[in-house]
């Protein structure tokens, strides 16, 4: 695993790059980190007024209050948490919540198995510990000390990589599906019923078939989609501000969430569970972070991404605020606010930018894949390495075909954008609360900062994901159960798995052989030498596994 770090994304070599190759990665990070969260507009005001949990009044209180949170809470969780502090904590360059179980295990001794942290480190945090008492030794001390602790960092760290491979299931199935539901507006609604399941079904064939093609390739083909559709998305939100409501950046005031809360009470609260949506991929971008670089994630995001996200969801807003004849949550939807002459072509565009969208987690779901195989948590699966440039931009068949059944399942089971709605966002609501957990002890045990600091991130992040996470789990009959049972189904593999390695490896341990014995076999003994050099693959530290006795047992000779 050193070896690949050595040469991994986030390698020391990046600091030599180019700006036209940052640059470079950055346009390509448009194609496959940022299609998930540019596709948010589709779904998240359609998502926050479903059901009977709120309503659109006269008064413009419900659709200002969801705009402010949207806009607070894309400013706070995608912006501020995770490009601007959380893609500085890089496990050599990987990223995603088990990266940070990793990053955490290579500063100090809480790695359930041997070589789980890198020699330099401990032992630079060994003499670090030595001439200091601080909030970073005693942090240490504790967490080494108590193997409970461990294994529930161990645990709470697969809690988060489990929720993110359920993600993998359910954002292609809502992407996909909230985009072909704009067809009901251009066909009658029974023709709509036969029309929409199927072509939601083939285009998410398509997509996973592309798959092994590489990151490099991929992102090429769908980074002038996202392009073309943030554009797209911005200009419409532009002329709807202009043309509607140019008073909606009002709305941007922190007042109108609490005026929102205030009046729609436990409706508004349930509803933060479609809000939430408008920071779907964010953890996906940081678990693509192996597929590119920190700084071209940070350049895309804040110079094209998050502009066109405020416009898209300022202007939807602007156009709703005027128009309050609405049968149903569906008329809340993204496609209402776009001219009757341009949805046709805004239509193919939303289809196309949904299938990019869905790519951020599908490349995210490999990386953490790759990351829990390579610490012993995931059974062994063929990594197949995509670019002779950028480590990290890998494809995995397995995963990947499973990742297609299960999104084919769920979008045919549910067949209702509502449910698929509900469950994708407690799924990216826990990942993103495990994400913060493992980050506060990041900024103590490897940044080496106070442990007020770990607080206060915890406090101030942990609260706003908390709130949401509430409104998310409310609505587990709705939805919302199946990643529950999808985190727990590959909860189980992963913990039998790792149990297993453990097992093998005190086997080991208890029945590995000395050197000694190694250098008195000889000719006398009937063990003959051949010219060349022999590996045997192992775990131990230090002598020789009990394998290898087995191995001239039945085969007496072995390499010089």
């Amino acid at each position: 695993m050193d070896l690949e770090l050595a040469h991994g994304a986030g390698a020391p070599r990046k600091r030599g790059e180019s700006w036209g190759a940052v640059l470079l990665l950055a346009y390509q990070s448009l194609g496959v980190v940022y299609g998930d969260v540019a596709t948010s507009p589709l779904y998240v005001f359609k998502s926050a007024f479903a059901g009977d949990d709120i309503t659109h009044t006269a008064g413009n209180e419900e659709i200002y209050g969801v705009l402010s949170f949207v806009f607070w809470t894309l400013t706070l969780i995608s912006l501020l948490k995770y490009v601007l502090i959380v893609l500085r904590a890089n496990d050599g360059g990987e990223g995603g919540t088990f990266a940070l179980y990793s990053l955490i295990c290579r500063h100090v001794r809480a790695g359930l198995l041997p070589g789980g942290g890198n020699s330099e480190d401990l032992m630079a945090d060994d003499k670090d510990a030595a001439g200091r008492r601080g909030d970073r030794s005693r942090a240490r001390t504790v967490l080494e000390r108590y193997r409970v602790l461990q294994r529930l960092l161990l645990l709470f760290a697969l809690l988060g990589t489990c929720m993110l491979i359920g993600d993998g299931v359910l954002t292609p199935a809502l992407s996909v599906s909230s985009a072909v539901s704009g067809l009901e507006l251009s066909m009658e609604k029974a023709q709509h019923k036969y029309v929409g399941l199927p072509v939601t079904c083939a285009i998410l064939i398509c997509l996973f078939a592309l798959q092994h093609y590489g990151t490099h390739r991929v992102g090429f083909i769908f980074a002038p989609i996202v392009c073309i559709w943030l554009l797209c998305i911005s200009m419409i939100g532009l002329y709807n501000i202009i043309h509607w409501n140019h008073h909606v950046y009002r709305a941007l005031s922190p007042y109108y969430m609490y005026q929102f809360l205030k009046k729609t009470q436990k409706g508004g609260w349930l509803s933060l569970g479609g809000i939430l949506l408008c920071v779907t991929g964010s953890e996906a971008m940081y678990a693509d972070l192996g597929h590119f670089s920190q700084r071209s994630i940070q350049i895309a995001f804040i110079s094209v991404v998050y502009p066109a996200l405020v416009l898209a969801y300022m202007g939807q807003a602007a156009y709703i605020s005027q128009h309050h004849s609405f049968e149903n949550s569906y008329h809340i939807g993204f496609y209402v606010s776009v001219p009757e002459k341009l949805r046709w072509p805004v239509l193919v565009i939303a289809i196309l930018a949904s299938v990019v969208g869905s790519q951020a987690i599908i490349t995210g779901t490999f990386s953490i894949i790759k990351q829990c195989s390579a610490l012993s948590c995931f059974p062994g699966v063929k990594i197949v390495h995509t670019s002779s440039t950028v480590h990290g931009q890998i494809y995995i068949p397995e995963i990947n075909w499973i990742l297609m059944i299960l999104c084919l399942a769920v979008t045919i089971g549910f067949n209702n954008t509502k449910h698929l709605a509900n469950a994708q966002g407690l799924a990216v609501i826990t990942v993103m609360l495990v994400t913060t957990c493992l980050m506060s002890l990041v900024i103590v045990l490897v940044w080496n900062k106070s442990i007020f600091i770990a607080l206060g991130f915890l406090i101030f992040f942990g609260s706003i994901e908390v709130m949401y996470f509430s409104a998310s789990l409310g609505k587990f009959h709705e939805g919302a159960w199946v990643p529950i049972t999808l985190s727990f189904i590959f909860m189980v593999v992963m913990s039998v798995w790792h149990y297993g390695t453990i097992k093998k490896y005190e086997f080991d341990v208890q029945n590995k052989v000395s050197v000694n014995w190694l250098l008195n076999l000889g000719p006398s003994l009937g063990i003959v030498r051949v010219r060349g050099i022999g590996l045997i693959h192992t775990e131990l530290m230090s002598g020789i596994p009990a394998i290898f006795s087995h191995f001239v047992t039945n085969l007496p000779a072995f390499h010089q």
